[in-house]
């Protein structure tokens, strides 16, 4: 049949069509196979790169860290363990320093080198006066004058005493030297002036108890005047002392 003839038969157009497709398709599919090896390869290589460090160098650096880690922390605790050593010696030299000074200072105190202040006695001595009939030939104070009122002073308590500004200590004389007394082997004249340091009650009393110094002083015709004040100040000795015979006992 004539219609069967014509649907079964290809037309020129379609043939050219498929020979130009078939080369087409196969360019494709080259470069298709080509970027697919070309990315396998890339893959690959930086997945061995990466396997290589982390395996390798990363590992290397890991052990380094630790280390430096350790070295770090003993560093931080030698440190630390100077520096509370530092300063314990630090205080401890702060405090023997201050010990040693508060030492020096109360052995400087007890030795009379310091002045002193605190509440007290003025005591005053003369001689007697012409004007009362007595000659002032027939008695003047003398040095265990002095010496008896110094003794009664500290008896009654008198942390300090000064005749004349003269501060009287361990290694002092009181020593009768016509028509003068030596105190500190400095020359002293009347009128004497005597300050002690302590309780002015009982300084006071010490010296004017019934039948006491004063009142035997008083007797000779001296002139004997007593105040108490709240505040005196006995200056230091500011002689040299020095020990050239006397040495410290060594204990065994």
């Amino acid at each position: 049949m004539p219609g069967v003839c014509a649907s079964s038969t290809q037309s020129p157009l379609e043939g050219k069509v498929s020979k130009v497709k078939w080369p087409t398709y196969l360019s494709l599919s080259l470069v298709a196979m080509i970027l697919g090896v070309l990315l396998v390869f890339q893959f690959r290589v930086v997945r061995y790169i990466e396997q290589g460090v982390s395996l390798g160098r990363v590992q290397e650096l890991t052990v380094e860290l630790r280390q430096l880690e350790k070295e770090k922390l003993k560093l931080a605790a030698e440190a630390s363990d100077l520096s509370a050593k530092l300063q314990q010696a630090g205080q401890g030299q702060a405090e023997a320093e201050k010990a040693l000074e508060g030492e020096l200072e109360k052995a400087r105190l007890l030795a009379g080198l310091v002045p002193v202040t605190g509440p007290g006695v003025e005591v005053t001595l003369d001689n007697p006066p012409a004007n009362r009939g007595w000659a002032t030939s027939l008695y003047v104070i003398r040095d265990e004058d002095l010496l008896r009122v110094v003794n009664e002073l500290r008896g009654a308590g008198a942390e300090a005493i000064s005749i004349n500004g003269q501060r009287i200590v361990a290694t002092s004389e009181i020593r009768w030297a016509a028509p003068f007394i030596n105190v500190n082997l400095t020359r002293l004249v009347p009128p004497y002036h005597i300050l002690a340091i302590g309780n002015p009650g009982n300084l006071r009393s010490a010296l004017e108890i019934p039948g006491g110094l004063v009142e035997y002083l008083q007797e000779l015709g001296v002139q004997v005047k007593i105040q108490a004040h709240d505040r005196l100040t006995v200056p230091g000795y500011n002689r040299p002392l020095e020990f050239r015979y006397a040495k410290p006992v060594v204990k065994e």
